[in-house]
């Protein structure tokens, strides 16, 4: 899979541009998928992860009322979108920390669904740092991070894409994802219709230059700008980008 010229040299120019200005939002074409791919700079934007609203002490179900949440705040949403994969009762499945707390545990489950199709991950944000870790790795670390999401399975793991990932899987679905990329950015994807998992997990690595990347969730998989809301499923997780209003 190769990006188009124009394609490239754009996500060249917005990368050189997130030095100085907030996370960028585009729409990438690979092979024959289009994705919609924001660039995050931990060093730069405002990255957070919310899931229990402090005035309802209820979950935010949907972008809109995240967005209410950041604008009494002061501030104006830039992109969010839906953390990892959650449990019936709008509940993360996995690990899920949010302002150095951790609200749900670190779960070590090895059977049941795509959460569970080891190895599995976790992916992180302390101070202006990120990344992504396998789960007994983020254990043994000690990491300590400010926002974590736990879900699985890895995508893309030290430049690997999972050994269960097969080129002719026929499980297609629409999807999202987060790699830490290139220069310590991170990326978050979502497809704009169903692709398979090693598709999903050679766009982060080949295309997007992620060497580690963790799969957040699937047909429910939505991302919201200011002027765009995908969202068609309630939540239990949703990180966000934002900027102070001036």
């Amino acid at each position: 899979m190769r990006l188009s010229v124009p394609v490239a040299l754009l996500l060249l120019f917005l990368s050189a541009c997130t030095q100085t200005q907030a996370s960028t939002v585009v729409r990438v074409t690979s092979g024959d998928m289009r994705y919609t791919v924001a660039t995050v700079d931990p060093a730069q934007d405002d990255l957070q992860l919310r899931w229990i609203n402090p005035t309802t002490a209820a979950p935010y179900r949907t972008f809109a009322e995240v967005q209410a949440r950041l604008a009494k705040e002061g501030k104006t949403m830039l992109f969010a979108t839906n953390s990892g994969i959650y449990a019936p009762g709008l509940k993360p499945l996995g690990l899920h920390i949010e302002g150095s707390k951790t609200l749900v545990a670190l779960n070590n489950a090895r059977h049941g669904g795509n959460f569970a199709l080891l190895p599995n991950g976790v992916f992180w944000v302390r101070g202006k740092q990120a990344g992504v870790t396998e789960t007994q790795a983020y254990r043994a670390a000690n990491l300590n991070p400010t926002y974590a999401t736990q879900s699985g399975p890895l995508l893309v793991q030290g430049g690997r894409l999972h050994p269960e990932f097969n080129r002719a899987g026929t499980s297609f679905k629409v999807r999202s994802g987060v790699g830490v990329c290139e220069g310590g950015k991170i990326k978050f994807a979502i497809s704009a219709g169903p692709v398979n998992f090693y598709t999903f997990a050679a766009f982060f690595r080949d295309e997007l230059r992620c060497p580690d990347a963790l799969y957040l969730d699937g047909s429910i998989s939505a991302y919201a700008t200011p002027d765009t809301d995908t969202q068609l499923r309630d939540f239990a997780g949703i990180w966000t980008v934002s900027r102070t209003k001036r």
